[in-house]
């Protein structure tokens, strides 16, 4: 729904709206919010709300910490909490002088969409974030238990979060998600809510919605939703797939009915710069030291630099529809990834492909868990880094990826996970304990 100032006010005077949330990202992903009471409104739709940027991570230093939210009227929603009628706006970030703050993850990603649309191509991107379900304990922290030990596509009363996914259906519906299916997914304790494709911007909106919500329903059931990509080991991590398709002139680019694969040139270009860049953004798209535990053989991961229509051990996948459904699959992301910039890259990539016509290496058909490191080097299948540390060096590396960030939000990240790497490095692991203390 297009919404202006006066139609916002008039939804807000009608809803009995108390308070109003301005919501905006992090650099590491992190949803932010700053509440005001709905008296504040008319300053808040007027740009004219400032919030400390120096305590933000990747934003303002403490010496220009002053910054603007900026709400994108389009994100209106109101929705019911704990018997208040609350309201939220997603905002950009901008500078006091009123210029849009070049670290702002959600203009980063406005920043490359623009790129596509210079070149005529509107992006819709489909996510597909799972997450885990964890008993509290009394004080409600998370323990290590998963709430069930059920498996895919399983039924009640094995299943134990049928209520909570419902629940959690229910509350994304009231704020405008079209959701299709809910499902326990494969490794116990996890599961999976799925909403239909948007625009790429509107898609990293929800994706930030979506979490929010689906960890506010798990605590009211007295459980703890986490999206980390491998809570427990030695069971399937959590991926957030990412659907991807480009339209021109309202039809799908990616289609081509007279191909074998129904798939055209430009979808092949695209796919090639997604894999041409994958090492380097997988320090966006598998942003955490955790991430990595997830991307091992074995676990239906994609770890492969490699693309098929059904073969899931590629890290792109060509889903079966066609014609407008036409789409490429990335399976490496999770869902801790930031979403503006994981988008933002990722589309950066198909981008580079598509601009210098880059050809996509041949379709892989066979179960690529099954080759040695030996034969993938034969047939020239990369992999994707194994580590935190290995990911950022790549991402140092490759302009073309460094240059959607800028030098402000690339410097920011870089030095963050860094860091992070360090501190993990410093960490005395309970395997390692038991492995090393009689030696």
């Amino acid at each position: 729904m297009v919404h202006t100032k006066e139609s916002i006010l008039r939804d807000a005077k009608d809803k009995g709206v108390s308070f109003l949330r301005l919501q905006f990202t992090d650099i590491l992903g992190n949803f932010k919010n700053l509440e005001v009471p709905v008296n504040q409104l008319p300053k808040a739709l007027d740009n004219e709300l400032l919030f400390d940027g120096s305590s933000i991570s990747g934003f303002a230093q403490i010496q220009n910490s002053d910054m603007l939210l900026y709400p994108d009227f389009n994100s209106w929603v109101v929705r019911n909490e704990d018997g208040h009628q609350v309201a939220s706006l997603i905002c950009d970030i901008y500078n006091s002088d009123n210029t849009p703050f070049l670290g702002d993850p959600r203009g980063i990603l406005r920043k490359v969409l623009a790129e596509a649309e210079a070149e005529g191509f509107s992006v819709n991107v489909g996510p597909e974030p799972e997450f885990f379900l964890f008993k509290t304990d009394s004080e409600g922290n998370p323990t290590r238990q998963v709430n069930d030990t059920a498996n895919y596509f399983s039924l009640g009363p094995a299943d134990k979060g049928e209520k909570v996914r419902r629940d959690i259906v229910l509350a994304l519906q009231s704020v405008g998600f079209e959701v299709e299916a809910l499902h326990h997914e494969v490794a116990v304790g996890q599961h999976e809510v799925s909403f239909k494709y948007s625009d790429a911007l509107t898609t990293a909106d929800r994706i930030q919605t979506f979490k929010a919500i689906v960890r506010q329903v798990a605590e009211k059931h007295g459980l703890h939703a986490t999206f980390m990509p491998k809570p427990v080991a030695f069971i399937n991590g959590s991926g957030m797939h990412c659907n991807m398709s480009f339209f021109k002139d309202g039809e799908n680019a990616f289609y081509d009915k007279t191909d074998e694969l129904g798939l055209s040139t430009l979808a092949r270009h695209f796919i090639a710069g997604v894999l041409k860049h994958a090492r380097a953004n997988a320090a966006i798209t598998n942003s955490t030291v955790n991430s990595y535990k997830r991307l091992v053989p074995g676990y239906e991961a994609p770890v492969n630099l490699a693309w098929s229509t059904s073969n899931r051990s590629c890290m792109i996948r060509i889903p079966a529809s066609r014609g407008m459904g036409t789409r490429v699959e990335v399976r490496n992301p999770d869902p801790t990834a930031n979403p503006y910039l994981a988008l933002a890259v990722l589309i950066k990539a198909g981008l580079d492909g598509i601009k210098n016509k880059l050809a996509a290496p041949k379709e892989q058909k066979q179960n690529l868990y099954d080759l040695s490191e030996e034969e993938k080097q034969e047939q020239l299948i990369g992999s994707l880094p194994e580590n935190l540390k290995e990911s950022i060096e790549e991402l140092k590396n490759d302009e073309v990826i460094l240059s959607v960030l800028g030098e402000h939000a690339a410097q920011k990240f870089i030095s963050i996970k860094e860091k992070e790497w360090k501190e993990y490095i410093l960490q005395v692991s309970e395997w390692e304990t038991k492995r090393y203390i009689q030696l």
